[in-house]
């Protein structure tokens, strides 16, 4: 009798199956008596309103299906994550759902997922350097980017010439591989204007290593513009900021204001930013903020779901994206959704549906 890993393999066209999931902090366990099987679901952080939301949105999903889970958080702790995979594997769980806090970390327990036969989905975040990783769900990131960067050239004016204008570049965390691809998204868009200096990065520091924000953070990207404002702004002003994510928009927000931008003093830089979370939505609508760019968690967990249950039903999952994300050792097909930017100009009908009227009153 063939294993789930070789029926999997024939059904994915020679895909390994693997898997990996970290988390730590509690385990919630949800689900009826009579199921389809049981779904591990470890996601990186509570820190952070969308996987909060992501969490629950795929147990909501899974369960409706039939499915038990078990869902963890790896609290941005990569160790706590690598072992509450692993005891998830002990467990016996039939599939893994993995949003991981480092991409590199997950290797070895992925193995032993491998040898359980149990097959991992990579959510949001490709899971690198493994074999073992079967598909991945996630937003067309480098789309993320190039809206973020479009917003910019929009509101500074800079295919009408106008400049030059000075901006200073934030990105992800390091060890998130979506961090290159909002990077590159962006500054394949960006770079023309820096180059022909309608752009100015007045801290000089525009290299992906030198912009990067550990585990995303909003108080270090306070902390880092902070320092750039002391030394490379003084009698100047910035006018544009590109962030990936909105935890780090209100961190260099908090920043300019201590500086005197606001209201009062100097005109607020321009300030983009990523998932539409709801005090960065009240944000845009105060003001402040200037973009975002909203992801439908709900789709995403959609989809996640959809190839769980695939997989562990002998159906081919649905990919839209076959070979556009490598790992480092094999290409992971992946299904692809679409980013929308959103402003004050919109958010009222494009997060129509997500937040209620009352959540967005200020």
């Amino acid at each position: 009798m063939r294993t789930r890993r070789a029926a999997l393999g024939t059904i994915a066209g020679a895909v390994s199956l693997a898997l990996t999931l970290s988390a730590c902090g509690e385990t919630s366990e949800s689900g009826s008596g009579s199921t389809d099987g049981t779904i591990g679901i470890a996601m990186p952080t509570r820190a952070s309103e969308r996987w909060l939301t992501d969490g629950k949105s795929v147990v909501k999903d899974l369960e409706t299906k039939g499915y038990k889970t078990k869902l963890v958080y790896g609290d941005d702790d990569p160790k706590a994550q690598v072992a509450q995979v692993g005891d998830l594997i002990e467990q016996g769980v039939d599939a893994l759902i993995i949003a991981a806090i480092d991409n590199k970390s997950l290797n070895g327990v992925l193995q032993k997922a491998a040898d359980a036969d149990i097959p991992v989905i990579s959510y949001d975040r490709l899971i690198l350097g493994s074999a073992n990783v079967d598909y991945y769900v996630s937003f067309d990131n480098e789309q993320v980017g190039r809206q973020q960067a479009r917003f910019i050239i929009e509101k500074l004016g800079l295919e009408d010439g106008k400049g030059p204008f000075n901006i200073e570049l934030f990105a992800g965390s390091p060890d998130d591989n979506n961090t290159r691809y909002f990077y590159d998204g962006s500054m394949h868009l960006l770079q023309p204007y820096l180059d022909s200096k309608q752009l100015v990065v007045r801290s000089g520091e525009t290299s992906l290593d030198k912009v990067t924000t550990l585990r995303w953070d909003g108080a270090t990207a306070q902390k880092r513009m902070s320092r750039i404002l002391s030394k490379s702004y003084n009698g100047k002003t910035v006018d544009a900021i590109l962030s990936p994510y909105d935890g780090i928009s209100l961190g260099v927000l908090a920043a300019v204001k201590e500086y005197g931008y606001g209201p009062d003093g100097k005109d607020l830089p321009i300030v983009t930013g990523q998932d539409a979370e709801l005090a960065s939505v009240k944000s845009i609508i105060a003001g402040e903020q200037s973009q975002t760019v909203y992801k439908d968690l709900r789709e995403l967990a959609t989809v996640a779901a959809n190839m769980a249950d695939d997989l562990l039903k002998g159906r081919t999952p649905r990919i839209n994206n076959r070979r556009g994300y490598k790992n480092g050792v094999k290409d992971v097909p992946a299904y692809l959704l679409q980013p929308a930017s959103v402003d004050k100009s919109n958010y009222s009908y494009v997060l129509a549906g997500y937040y209620t009227p009352e959540q967005l009153k200020q």
